[in-house]
């Protein structure tokens, strides 16, 4: 049976669910009250600040009530109820990842193993949403990409696939791009030499983290797309030699981009980057577009060298990437935090027209977890 059991000074309270024993602050559990004094019953956002929360805040009792947590807070003399599965669900009283790269729970890192099940949805199917665009969307969350088949071969599709999600970024080539060969291009994407595997836009800040490529016209030879886990990637590097993953989290690379009159985008992140508590949260890897590093001490530069050379190694390794040909009407979607993309190289004979944008990961992931919570609640109903 649940019980619950208040400290002597009454800062915080330990909740016995099971096996778990789970303690819980007096101010963390105040600041996190559902009352709708204290939030807003419509969308659940805070009507008070932390300053409106005395600073003494105690529990002068708690008990266990009808499957939930009745708690009465001094000075305010005010009672608040909690839902057990919802403190259980957001227990911080426990074993924290200590691993510098840990990645949270539904991220999974792939490699060239994925190959025979790449994730892949149905452009009717998607847009007529339901279980096709959760799996889809979910397929996008745990692995950082995912095919689509059966698209409409039309100038601007891609829109429509921005639309299952979210919204477009707009940056310097527009609202989206031309991939084709160009004479005297501007940029080497759109010519047709082999590209190594990158995230793009690492010269933005922030960084567009979701890209879009869609296939209007392929019938050169070559050309196959290539995508490899930034993530997987570096957790190989972690494993073979921790220094070397050490030194690309600890520094920051610089990139830059001038191509075109009157741009010059420049930004200064690592190429391992990491959340205060060790997350592995973003990779940035595109040598076409690195700049001069001069953010590492002289003392650390060969590491940082060598280290950066075995990435690039580790991310050319062909039993690292996930290799498919884009025929006309098919799409892939990448996080482009996450996941790098390539292609061979192709033939100047025959066509070949991709058209990509951007997009924000903020907006898929809020169509995911909208829908997922939804589900959830008419599951409980």
């Amino acid at each position: 049976m649940p019980s619950v059991t208040v400290s002597a000074e009454g800062d915080f309270l330990t909740l016995t669910l099971g096996t778990h024993c789970l303690r819980f602050h007096a101010i963390w559990l105040r600041d996190n009250s559902s009352d709708p004094e204290t939030r807003a019953p419509s969308n659940g956002q805070r009507l008070i600040a932390l300053r409106d929360i005395p600073a003494d805040t105690k529990i002068a009792e708690a008990g266990l009530e009808g499957g939930a947590l009745e708690v009465r807070f001094l000075p305010e003399d005010k009672t608040i109820s909690y839902d057990l599965a919802w403190l259980e669900a957001h227990a911080y009283d426990r074993a924290q990842d200590a691993a510098a790269g840990w990645l949270p729970a539904g991220v999974e890192p792939w490699d060239a193993g994925l190959m025979a099940a790449v994730p892949t949805g149905d452009f009717a199917a998607l847009e007529a949403g339901g279980p096709a665009l959760d799996d889809w969307l979910g397929a996008v969350v745990r692995y950082g990409f995912a095919k689509i088949v059966n698209a409409p071969v039309e100038e601007g599709g891609l829109f429509r696939v921005v639309d299952l999600f979210g919204h477009v970024r707009e940056t310097n080539y527009g609202r989206h791009f031309e991939v084709r060969t160009e004479v005297n291009p501007t940029n080497l994407a759109f010519t047709g030499l082999g590209l190594q595997a990158h995230t793009d836009n690492p010269y933005r800040d922030p960084v567009p983290t979701i890209q879009v490529l869609y296939c209007l016209e392929s019938s050169a030879a070559g050309g196959e797309n290539m995508v490899v886990d930034g993530f997987a990637a570096a957790l190989r590097l972690r494993e073979e030699n921790e220094a070397y993953f050490n030194v690309l989290a600890a520094h920051c690379a610089r990139f830059e981009y001038a191509g075109e009159e009157g741009v010059c985008l420049t930004s200064r992140r690592p190429m391992i980057d990491l959340a205060p508590d060790g997350e592995l949260i973003a990779v940035r890897f595109n040598n076409r577009s690195c700049a001069a590093i001069t953010d590492v001490p002289f003392d650390q530069m060969a590491l940082y060298y060598a280290a950066y050379r075995r990435l690039g190694e580790i991310i050319d390794d062909t039993a690292m990437e996930v290799t498919f040909r884009l025929n006309p009407g098919e799409a892939f979607v990448v996080d482009n935090t996450r996941v790098l993309h390539a292609r061979k190289g192709y033939s100047g004979e025959g066509t070949r027209w991709l058209q990509g944008c951007y997009a924000d990961k903020d907006g898929l992931r809020s169509a995911y977890d909208a829908r997922r919570r939804q589900k959830l609640a008419e599951a409980a109903e």
